[in-house]
């Protein structure tokens, strides 16, 4: 069931089979209203989710304190991520995530998009701001997430508490390997007794055509406690837990719910290179507009917060 709570490595922080990624219900994605989505939120509450996952860049803490004050349960698990790498950066972060989630102590907090140990170094002023949070139990656990397998090392030879990394059945958006190599350095974070928690499952949506093969993938992997999935309805939060308890998606779910998603680039894109910058896949170039490459592109999302046209969107 998915309320079977499962402990994130060594931590001691029990969470829920699936985690509820909040990014796809936010301002970069669907941008549904806060009423529209703590609706979502309390809905994957009250049906036993009670891991959300999110981060400074998605502003999403007032849409998930919502949801949760509409569960009436306040025991749910939160985790967020920021880009800061100074102190002054790390507890502007840490406190804005507190005063909008209302809450004195905030269970993960991670650094966002690691790429290596050089980049876990770079951010070590950061990362020590958190640790002296933990020690005031003010943070319960302290991590990274990554699309990069290095920054999986790095985390480990930092002795991290938790790691969020990318990880899906084709490997899609691992920038530097394959599936297979991931898995070996998630297996190895793992046994070391560092918390897992993957995301991009669907591979942002460019796998919804193999939606079963892909969650089969993901919850058959023994070395990974969670799994981040982006919801922006109850139907899909409905039709995950169906999987994660059944094996299957409900009839006929798979057809209405998971439709191929797409990066649209606006004809009216003045080419200014902010997206390509921004894009942490390589997945953007500059022609007449900015161009996608699909083969590398996960609808994150984030190049489009940085486009200063408005010119970009997921559909």
């Amino acid at each position: 069931m998915i309320t079977d709570g499962v402990i994130l490595g060594n931590t001691g922080i029990e969470v829920s089979g699936i985690c509820f990624g909040s990014l796809t219900a936010g301002p970069l994605q669907a941008a549904l209203s806060i009423e529209k989505g703590s609706d979502v939120i309390a809905h994957a509450i009250n049906r036993g989710i009670s891991f959300i996952d999110t981060a400074e860049l998605y502003k999403t803490y007032r849409c998930i304190k919502e949801g949760i004050r509409k569960s009436g349960f306040k025991d749910v698990v939160i985790s967020s991520k920021t880009y800061a790498y100074t102190k002054e950066m790390a507890e502007k972060a840490f406190e804005q995530a507190r005063q909008e989630l209302d809450r004195d102590v905030i269970d993960i907090f991670m650094l966002h998009e690691q790429e290596s140990i050089h980049t876990l170094n770079g951010h070590a002023e950061a990362l020590e701001f958190l640790y002296n949070c933990k020690a005031k139990n003010k943070i319960r656990a302290v991590g990274a997430s990554m699309h990069h397998i290095a920054a999986v090392y790095g985390a480990i030879e930092k002795g991290l508490d938790v790691i969020h990394p990318i990880i899906n059945i084709d490997g899609l958006g691992i920038v530097d390997g394959d599936r297979n190599q991931m898995l070996s350095a998630i297996t190895e974070a793992h046994n070391a007794g560092i918390g897992v928690f993957s995301m991009k499952a669907f591979g942002g949506g460019n796998l919804f055509k193999r939606a079963s093969e892909c969650l089969d993938f993901v919850f058959g992997q023994r070395v990974i406690d969670s799994v981040a999935i982006g919801m922006q309805s109850a139907d899909e939060v409905d039709a995950n837990i169906h999987f994660f308890e059944k094996g299957c998606f409900p009839q006929k779910s798979h057809d209405t719910l998971f439709k191929e998603r797409r990066l649209h680039i606006e004809d009216y894109c003045t080419s200014c290179g902010s997206c390509v910058k921004r894009c942490g896949q390589g997945a953007l170039t500059l022609e007449k507009t900015a161009v996608c490459d699909r083969k590398k592109c996960v609808l994150c999302g984030y190049c489009s917060q940085v486009c200063p046209m408005f010119a970009i969107r997921i559909l």
